[in-house]
Order: structure tokens, then sequence, then C-alpha cells
């Protein structure tokens, strides 16, 4: 289907977007779906849960999606502290707990698949099973560290057409799929009151100081025993297929899915492919026990 508009992408599935108190933030979520297993899409850096507009239709057909502003985010709360791994992972287990879901999958992209992997690490209780979608920079190299930050923190505090445009068209292979709709979605959050600071505090983890507790390696990545799905792109900017395969090593049980003609955003590129590879990894077990292994 042509994309039209990201209202176009939800028009005919059934969905609630609300606000809800996750330890005295006011959390923005997304929900659709009624049948199925929860599912959880966490968004990246200076992100907001229309990340996956295109998809949810599609996955609220299989699960009970919940889409969400991460603290600090889109139209979330923005207290004033750093939002290291640690408090954004305490965030996503505080809305679990608002919206009453004792386990589920999980899928983040970016800083999301960050999220995801460590609370699938210091939680395992609450997690089903893994989707880590462009994670992002596995390797922690200085130079994908600055890129980030500078080019974030020059849409924030300049949120101009020219300055939101660049920061979007970093996520895409193919620039000419980002929308004007896309562009002042970001120049709205970025222009939010406040939010130069909230921006600081997420991009902390662009710091190495303050990375080096919680960055990527095998001594709590090994800790992760549920499934998980790497969903790589044949041009991610932030980390080639070498740090797919550190991953691939530091991880119990885990595989990888690589999408190609796509760049950091492949939910929207590459949405059919999205969708069938969390439709066959997610399902698995479903599937072999109809006696339809995958």
């Amino acid at each position: 289907m042509t994309h039209i508009s990201i209202w176009g992408e939800l028009a005919t599935v059934e969905h609630e977007l609300r606000f809800v108190d996750v330890g005295g933030v006011r959390t923005r979520v997304l929900r659709a779906g009624n049948d199925g297993p929860d599912l959880i899409l966490l968004h990246g850096t200076g992100g907001h849960l229309e990340a996956y507009a295109r998809d949810i239709a599609g996955l609220a057909a299989d699960f009970r999606v919940t889409a969400y502003d991460m603290a600090g985010h889109g139209w979330s709360d923005t207290p004033d502290r750093p939002y290291t791994i640690d408090v954004l992972s305490d965030h996503l287990i505080g809305l679990m707990d608002t919206l009453g879901i004792a386990r589920a999958h999980l899928s983040g992209e970016s800083l999301g698949g960050w999220v995801v992997a460590w609370t699938a690490a210091h939680h395992p209780e609450r997690v089903d099973r893994l989707v880590l979608n462009t994670p992002g920079n596995i390797a922690n190299k200085p130079e994908v560290m600055a890129r980030m930050r500078d080019s974030t923190m020059a849409a924030v505090r300049d949120p101009s057409d020219a300055t939101v445009r660049r920061r979007v068209e970093f996520l895409f292979h193919h620039k000419e799929m980002v929308t004007d709709e896309l562009v002042r979605l970001r120049q709205a959050v970025y222009s939010r009151p406040g939010f130069v600071q909230a921006i600081t505090n997420t991009l902390v983890l662009q710091d190495p100081e303050v990375r080096k507790d919680y960055a990527w390696g095998p001594h709590w990545v090994s800790r992760v025993t549920a499934p998980t799905l790497l969903l790589w792109t044949e041009h991610d900017p932030t980390g080639g297929l070498d740090e797919a395969d550190l991953l691939l090593g530091w991880l119990p049980d885990a595989r990888l899915h690589v999408i190609a003609d796509a760049g950091h955003w492949p939910q929207w590129e590459k949405v059919g492919e999205y969708l069938d590879a969390h439709r066959d990894f997610l399902l698995l077990d479903r599937a072999v026990s109809r006696g339809n292994p995958q």
C-alpha cells in the first residue's frame, strides 16, 4: 500500500491513544489489537511512537500492540534527569505494570533496542521474545556517538525545516521517503518547551564516560535468556553486520535476519518484510504447535 499519511495508515485499525501515569511520568501510549500475545514497540533516540505508524495495523492482526513515547521523548513527560538505559528500562517495566502486562514480546529500534535488551537481561521474567531492530553502535564507536549527538542537538536547537529534515533523513536509505509530515512531527516535538534539556538528558548516552556503565558487552548481554531476533539492514548508518556478529556471539539464543535496501528504519522503508519477520519469529511456537514449522 502506498503511504499517504500516518492517519491513513491507522484509519482502518481500531486503536486508542491516551496518556497514562507511570511513576509520575505522564506517558503517551497507543494500543491496537484485542487478541494475541502482547507486543511492545520502542522507538529510537529523539523519536516517538509514530515511528511505527506503518506497522501498527499489520501487527494488530496477530498481537495486542503497545507503542509509546519513552520518558523524555515525543509527548511524554520530560523529567529533568539523565535518561540512562536503566531509567528507560524502569519506565518500560512501570508501563507494563500500569497496563497490567505481566509478560510481553519486546521489539525495539535503535535506542529502543538497547532498552529492551537491557530489560530482558535484568527482568527476564517479563520478556517472552525479543526483537533488536537496528539497535545501533554495538561497538561504541566514538564517531558514531558524535554524529548522533551533533545531528540531534542541532535539530533540537534549530528546529528549522532543513535541520530537522537532515536528522530524519539520517534514518533512511531512501531519503525520498521522508515526508513533510514526518518532518513536521519532529519539529513539533523538538519545539516543545524544555525539550533542549530533555534531549540533553537523552544524549548523555553518547558520552563515553556515561555510556561505559551501560555499553553493550557480554557481561550483561549474555544474561538475555529470551529467544532473540536481530533485525539488521544493509545500509544502517550506525553499525554494520560485523556488529550483528558481536551480538550473535554474546546472546545465548539469537538469529539474524538482514533486510536489503533499507537504512535505520526498516519498519518504515520495508514494511512487508518487517512485519513478516516479526510474525515468523514471534509466532514460531504457535505455528509449530499447529504442525506448521516455519
